[in-house]
């Protein structure tokens, strides 16, 4: 008796058992590409939804420290545009230089900023002298005993020196030579010119 299972015999028993074996393992082909598509599909959507959830957590600061060296247009709150090079970055405020005037400004007054670097700079990756606060700059201000403007998130701009930084608060000698005390919450910028 013939086998066909191994090609013996008459009447081309062999062929067509290799047309069905054929057929089905191209199903399996035709089904395992189907499955790599959509593999390919949903792992992309993954690496998208991935790269969104990771930009949500790069910041005003990390963005302008990418862009330390670089002349940027900064609107900011109650002051309006302050246009400069990027000269110092910290946790909460930044640094501007142009035309013999430096510019402190608080992040949280920033409207918008424009000419910043496409790329950020994770926080991780900062000096510990990166990570100072505004309240730093201010301290360092008080030292070197220079005149200045402080920007109120009023408008108002009151003219001296600082004096001292507290926890929450700077005392400004202003030309009437009575300190006041401004409440750091409401300094939106400080401007002086550079020494």
């Amino acid at each position: 008796m013939p086998n066909s299972w191994l090609g013996e015999g008459t009447g081309g028993s062999y062929a067509r058992h290799m047309g069905w074996e054929e057929q089905l393992f191209d199903v399996f082909d035709d089904l395992e590409g189907q499955a790599r598509a959509l593999w390919a599909a949903d792992r992309e959507a993954e690496l998208a939804d991935r790269a969104h959830s990771e930009y949500a957590s790069v910041t005003l600061a990390s963005r302008l420290m990418a862009s330390l060296g670089t002349q940027v247009d900064i609107e900011v709150r109650s002051v309006g545009r302050v246009s400069g090079e990027v000269s110092r970055v910290g946790a909460d405020w930044c640094l501007l230089g142009a035309g013999g005037r430096q510019w402190i400004v608080s992040l949280p007054a920033v409207v918008c900023v424009s000419g910043a670097a496409p790329r950020s700079v994770p926080e991780v990756a900062w000096s510990p002298v990166h990570r100072l606060t505004m309240s730093s700059a201010l301290r360092r201000l008080a030292d070197s005993g220079q005149r200045c403007v402080v920007r109120l998130v009023d408008g108002r701009a009151p003219e001296g020196r600082v004096l001292r930084v507290g926890a929450d608060f700077l005392e400004l000698r202003t030309a009437g030579d009575e300190p006041v005390l401004l409440a750091r919450a409401a300094v939106v910028a400080v401007h002086c010119q550079e020494a």
